[in-house]
């Protein structure tokens, strides 16, 4: 079915009796002066669920992604405006298991050159949840300065019944706008919680409380629309980082490859006869290698490609247990899972392929 204007303004308005609504004419307007006291937050639009459409409001999971633009949403929550001086702009729009490189450097550098205005006091990214992860935590590391930047998505699309978008769009800004969430890096809230972008990871392919820090824990919570922070990351992040994105036009390549039973380290070969600049190996339990896949790392470590071990169990840190390991330069990923390791390992490869070096940025961020 083709998501026409007209269709999707019919599931809108459909959907206002359950609190998805289009704004009403204020009573009076705003004075300038309550306007100017309002924190300024922008709204960088990516598309995903949060933006997705569906034939009808009883449709969560088949939808078309990234359907609607950012001023539909922002017009779906009237709210916002009470909040801060809000401005939306569209810098893609597509699902989230879609992104790519080129979104990502497009979205940092404009974060950045956005927040250098002494005026504009917060940033929000509308996100889909499949990736929202791992944006999060790249520009958790590349974002120069201590303001706020809050990713939001959402586990229903906008036309559906209970969508979850709306809440979580307005808890956004509401955190946008807080000087308590200044300095604590680049967050993520949905579902009342608040995340920080180095721990948090989607835990589940349909409820809406899919974002959880299975093992640090959350930073926070939404309480009573106001947000409340009982903790912090004490990794480095945002403006204490090394990492610039200026000048960059493309980041490494890096692949992941993921452990199993009968593992025989062919995928290893094919990612350095692919051109891979670095690989992560998302190992079982500790970190562990299959003994017939290790050669195959340790010889690309041997020309030049690190080598980051990771793993793919839920909850715990990946550290030295194999002195074979150590001595084929291969590099502990502590708790960054496999997505998030292989991030760093880009960046890192921007400034050094020396496995020394990008070991001591795994203990750094």
């Amino acid at each position: 079915m083709k998501f026409t204007k007209t269709l999707i303004a019919e599931l809108l308005i459909s959907a206002s009796v359950i609190g998805f609504v289009l704004p009403a004419v204020a009573a009076e307007p705003m004075v300038q002066t309550q306007q100017q006291e309002k924190p300024n937050v922008v709204i960088l639009a990516t598309g995903g669920t949060i933006a997705g459409a569906a034939a009808d409001k009883t449709n969560t999971t088949t939808y078309k992604a990234g359907a609607l633009g950012i001023d539909t949403l922002l017009a779906a929550v009237p709210e916002i405006h009470d909040v801060a001086n809000v401005k939306g702009e569209q810098v893609a729009q597509i699902s989230s298991n879609s992104m790519t490189t080129e979104i990502w450097l497009k979205l940092a550098k404009r974060i950045n050159e956005l927040l250098k205005n002494p005026d504009v006091d917060g940033i929000v990214i509308t996100h889909g949840t499949d990736t929202l992860e791992e944006t999060a935590y790249f520009l958790n590391l590349v974002t120069k300065s201590d303001k706020p930047v809050i990713l939001v998505g959402a586990m229903r699309p906008a036309t559906a019944i209970s969508a979850d978008g709306p809440l979580n769009l307005l808890n956004a800004v509401k955190l946008a706008s807080d000087k308590d969430a200044k300095g604590k890096g680049v967050l993520i809230v949905l579902n009342d919680t608040i995340n920080g972008a180095r721990d948090a990871t989607k835990t589940n392919t349909l409820r809406v409380d899919t974002f959880q820090s299975p093992e640090l824990g959350y930073l926070g919570y939404m309480e009573g629309g106001k947000p409340v922070f009982y903790k912090q990351t004490t990794r480095k992040h945002t403006n204490e980082t090394e990492f610039d994105v200026t000048d960059l036009n493309d980041l490494p390549r890096v692949d992941i490859i993921y452990s199993h039973v009968d593992d025989d380290g062919k995928m290893a070969e094919a990612a350095v006869a692919a051109g891979a600049k670095g690989i992560v190996h998302a190992g079982t339990g500790n970190g562990s290698i299959h003994g017939r896949t290790a050669p195959a790392l340790y010889e690309a470590s041997k020309k030049g490609i690190p080598v980051v071990r990771s793993s793919h169990a839920s909850n715990g840190p990946t550290i030295e247990n194999s002195a074979a390991y150590t001595e084929n330069g291969l590099i502990d990923s502590g708790t960054l899972n496999p997505q998030k390791a292989r991030i760093l390992l880009q960046l890192g490869l921007t400034k050094t392929n020396d496995p020394a070096k990008l070991s001591e940025m795994f203990k750094k961020y």
